[in-house]
């Protein structure tokens, strides 16, 4: 199989689908890499890493997009390369797109196999492609939310760790997944006084134990979280719902019961985010201010490091690569039903129902596109 791997043109995208590492390990196993010239200069692997792997050099996008059987990427398809895909081409990577109906629209036309990397799940009912990008977002969550407080970038001027004599930062995160506990252990580290919501118990429970009384979890509702904003120097936003929109935790007439100031740092953006008052911004144009509250809502936050969180991300879609380039997508779908759970569209076929629920279409399950 040829499998192509393009240049990422989101504003400030600077990972790549493939490692040479990655594409060393499919050259081995008998198929094509077709890399874009340039594709791995963010994340500092220079064209010549991939040439001594095997790969083969094109020139731009479309050479890519006309050449390749599976495209392999890391953010969704932009609206030109959605109008490169084609029907019997596999595409391979994050599409978010429950709060998308452009992109949906667009690869329903196209009749493009596309699989979504947020909705491949495991036999411990994790998100394994999701996982490693969501424990990097949560690390950089209270680090985006710090600089977003300083008063220059137009934050309440709060110190995350505060200093001695001085209280710390209030820092309150709803969700305590793999975003959640990643942004907690390092605002943790940072100093802050953490408070962490969620509904499930044994979730609480394990993060009780595992900080040894460090932060603060308390059950999510409605009623905790309007009593916990008022004090809350910054709020991190870490609800996940797999495949589906984001629900909104924090509305706009809550902003008010905010210190003005106060940094919304919202993770879930790629998913429509759970503040109302959350709209995409970029690594450029990080921050906008909505009633005085400040809100850091960059849809590819791990892209801000790339080296870390393209290595990261290899490692765990590597696997799933060589199963669709080896089997096909059909028989690896069969094989393998976490897989499976990431089959999106199919030749102008929707095969995701949390995302035909949220955009009021209709869906055909995966298991009736396989047979």
């Amino acid at each position: 199989m040829k499998i192509g791997c393009p240049t990422e043109i989101k504003p400030q995208e600077f990972r790549v689908g493939l490692t040479p590492e990655a594409a060393q390990e499919i050259v081995s196993r008998g198929h094509e890499v077709l890399i874009q010239a340039g594709a791995g200069n963010g994340s500092g692997f220079p064209d010549a890493d991939y040439m001594a792997a095997g790969a083969r050099i094109l020139p731009d996008a479309k050479a890519v997009f006309d050449q390749a059987d599976m495209i392999v990427k890391v953010k969704e398809p932009q609206a030109p390369e959605r109008a490169m895909l084609r029907k019997g081409q596999i595409l391979f990577t994050y599409l978010h797109l429950a709060p998308d109906p452009d992109q949906t629209r667009d690869l329903l036309a196209s009749g493009v196999t596309a699989i979504a990397y947020e909705t491949v799940t495991d036999a411990r009912g994790g998100l394994p492609l999701l996982a490693p990008m969501s424990e990097v977002a949560g690390r950089l969550a209270p680090q985006m939310g710090a600089w977003t407080l300083q008063k220059a970038n137009g934050g309440s001027g709060v110190l995350i760790g505060g200093v001695p004599g001085v209280r710390p930062a209030n820092v309150l995160v709803v969700g305590g997944g793999v975003v959640g506990t990643a942004a907690a252990r390092v605002a943790v580290g940072m100093g802050a006084n953490v408070t962490v919501l969620d509904r499930s118990i044994p979730r609480l429970s394990y993060l009780d134990d595992v900080f040894m009384g460090r932060l603060t979890t308390q059950y999510a509702t409605k009623g905790a979280i309007a009593e916990l904003l008022p004090s809350a120097d910054m709020v991190i936003g870490a609800v996940l719902v797999p495949g589906a929109a984001a629900p909104k935790l924090v509305t706009r007439a809550q902003l008010s019961l905010l210190k003005p100031g106060s940094a919304l740092v919202d993770v879930a953006i790629d998913q429509g985010g759970c503040f109302e008052t959350s709209r995409p911004t970029t690594h450029q144009d990080p921050v906008y201010a909505v009633d005085g509250i400040m809100h850091y809502c960059v849809a590819n936050m791990p892209g801000a490091v790339p080296q870390t969180s393209t290595r990261a991300l290899g490692n765990a879609t590597l696997p799933f690569v060589l199963a669709l380039a080896g089997k096909g997508w059909r028989q690896a779908l069969r094989d393998d039903a976490h897989l499976r759970a990431g089959l999106s569209t199919h030749e102008g076929v929707l095969t995701s129902g949390p995302v035909a629920e949220a955009l009021g279409l209709d869906w055909t399950a995966p298991e009736a596109i396989i047979g």
